[in-house]
């Protein structure tokens, strides 16, 4: 492909290129206000008065955005609180940003192209390097100090992106995130979307912006996966931001916590544990000092109540009361702490079903009989089973989901079910069964019309999603106005209500926000049901999990030893890799 034709297609596909986002700023549903505190060749970032809109609703409002360059920042608050929206926001520069401050936003797959898995990466760059020579061209008619520094960056810029070592650089990406050399060679049109995802990845790794904006990255990523690219951006020397619902993720990768709250960001200091730590140790206190404030002031209208009108040196008195009482409260008091809103997910009793409840006897299956995936397997799953697969991308761990669930049939031995089973199955797909444009009272009514033998009625509905945090107006919103995270918790909703003796999950964590994790955790710890989980949250493994199988080379071999010493081995073979 020549140099215009790879400008021209990685203008067509690169996230935060200013190209596109001239041409988004027309049709965005999302908007934001500021003003620019800091100085305009900084390469620090701070905008006062940070406000966020989504279809005209305010999710942050008048609050301090402040980023520091070396900075590692994750961006946590509730589903629906506004994190991506903010993200976009960022990455359309819908607030004032300086324009030597380059932005990338990992926002969604790689384009289905002619280009191979490693040009779609290099292209990438092109459109920066562009600019970066247009602005060396302008600096060298500047004779100020100022434009003499900047134009030492752009050239130490352009020689890291139009280095010989590129191609060997982008290659070591995309071997971090999974790509062997043939597929590095392979045409991105014939990869899936979650591959493409990952080329997406590699892409924003690889031109390493001064602002990198990361969604959710560890979505579509393998356990080994997402070790290496937890080691990789621990060493991020910009700006980084991002967004993740793995607490083990943010705690290897953060230098700072950004908690979005109430329509105001609130900054701390360390990773995710400090974070918890911290706003613990400020809640405490600030509930302290509430209740002394209120204790106080209660004293005082007591004062005020019983003397207020008595002999003339008491009211007096009362009158005095009554104008500190009034200066304290215009000065402000100490609000109450807030708590959030905490979801009760719930899976119902199944009852029980003498074992042999699910046994793979001899199974063989392959996609292409010429390449079995797997050869021979003898399996027993019941219902006291805790299980996580784990296991590198393309090792089967779906596939073999989808065997259990019996949506695969072998081609060789047999899947035996008891014939009482009720499965569930979670997958990424899932949400692709809700119909958008009705409600979710009106989804739950048409699943579930009929509840204990009496007619499901809207009361009765609202309580039942209401419990997985599908509240308020968004019960009889249409479900196209959710977020990702909300339709999850509708279809956990969903599940629940089908009464599986088994879950089987493969990824449920996409999409949900921490507090909700936490919350499917206890579910599931109380859950009667067996289980089989397939997640990269090391995390949600380690609260669930009491087996742990690895699939690998067409077998399943149980580890014995805990999942975070399985990560450990994944962070030796990365750290012997590099």
């Amino acid at each position: 492909m020549g140099r215009d034709k790879k400008k021209a297609a990685a203008q067509k596909a690169g996230g935060g290129i200013e190209e596109k986002v001239k041409e988004k700023l027309v049709l965005s549903p999302w908007s934001g206000t500021g003003v620019l505190a800091s100085l305009p060749t900084a390469r620090d970032l701070k905008i006062d008065k940070f406000s966020v809109a989504m279809h005209g609703t305010e999710l942050i409002k008048d609050t301090l955005l402040e980023l520091s360059h070396g900075r590692r920042y994750g961006l946590i608050g509730l589903n629906g609180t506004g994190k991506t929206t903010m993200l976009r926001v960022l990455a359309e520069r819908q607030v004032p940003i300086p324009n030597h401050i380059d932005i990338y936003h990992l926002s969604g797959e790689a384009d289905a192209s002619e280009s191979t898995a490693l040009d779609a990466v290099l292209e990438v760059a092109d459109p920066e390097i562009k600019r970066l020579e247009a602005e060396a061209e302008e600096l060298a008619e500047d004779q100020s100090e100022e434009a003499a520094d900047r134009i030492t960056e752009v050239y130490e810029r352009l020689e890291e992106l139009e280095s010989h070592n590129a191609p060997i650089r982008a290659a070591k990406i995309l071997h971090g995130l999974g790509f062997t050399k043939d597929m590095q060679l392979k045409k991105t049109k014939d990869f899936s979307g979650g591959w493409r995802m990952r080329i997406a990845l590699a892409r924003a790794l690889f031109v390493s912006p001064q602002m990198l904006l990361l969604d959710e990255p560890t979505n579509h990523l393998d356990l080994e996966a997402c070790v290496w690219l937890e080691e990789y951006l621990k060493t991020y020397t910009r700006i980084l931001v991002l967004i993740s619902h793995s607490q083990d993720f943010l705690n290897g990768v953060c230098t700072n916590i950004i908690h979005l709250k109430d329509k105001v960001l609130t900054y701390y200091g360390g990773n995710y544990d400090s974070y918890i730590q911290t706003r613990f140790e400020k809640e405490e206190n600030q509930m302290k000092l509430y209740k002394k404030e209120q204790d106080e002031v209660a004293n005082m209208k007591e004062f005020i109540a019983r003397f207020g009108h008595g002999t003339k040196k008491l009211a007096r008195m009362g009158k005095s009361m009554e104008k500190r009482l009034a200066h304290r409260v215009e000065a402000g008091l100490t609000e109450a702490v807030t708590k959030d809103r905490i979801v009760k997910f719930i899976f119902f009793p199944c009852g029980d079903i003498p074992p042999p409840v699910l046994a793979f006897n001899d199974v063989s299956f392959g996609y292409d009989p010429a390449k079995p995936l797997y050869q021979h397997l003898n399996l027993s799953i019941d219902l006291d089973s805790r299980i996580a697969l784990v296991g590198p991308n393309g090792a089967g761990k779906s596939t073999l989901i989808k065997l259990m669930a019996g949506v695969l049939s072998p081609t060789e031995g047999m899947v035996r079910a008891h014939n009482k089973l009720n499965i569930a199955r979670f997958h990424q797909h899932l949400t692709d069964i809700l119909d958008v444009k009705i409600t979710p009272l009106e989804f739950f009514q048409r699943e579930f019309p009929m509840i204990d033998g009496q007619p499901n009625t809207p009361e009765m509905v609202r309580s039942q999603i209401g419990r997985f945090g599908v509240t308020g107006k968004t019960q009889s919103s249409p479900i196209e106005t959710m977020s990702d995270g909300q339709k999850s918790r509708l279809v956990f909703a969903w599940l629940a209500h089908k009464n599986p003796h088994m879950l089987l999950l493969d990824e449920p964590t996409n999409h949900l926000d921490i507090e909700s994790i936490d919350s499917l955790a206890d579910a599931l710890s109380m859950y009667e049901g067996g289980m089989v989980l397939v997640s990269h949250d090391f995390r949600l493994i380690s609260q669930v999990a009491e087996e742990i199988w690895e699939c690998r080379d067409g077998k399943i071999v149980k580890w014995e030893g805990s999942i975070q010493e399985y990560k450990a081995k994944l962070k030796k073979q990365v750290m012997d890799d590099a």
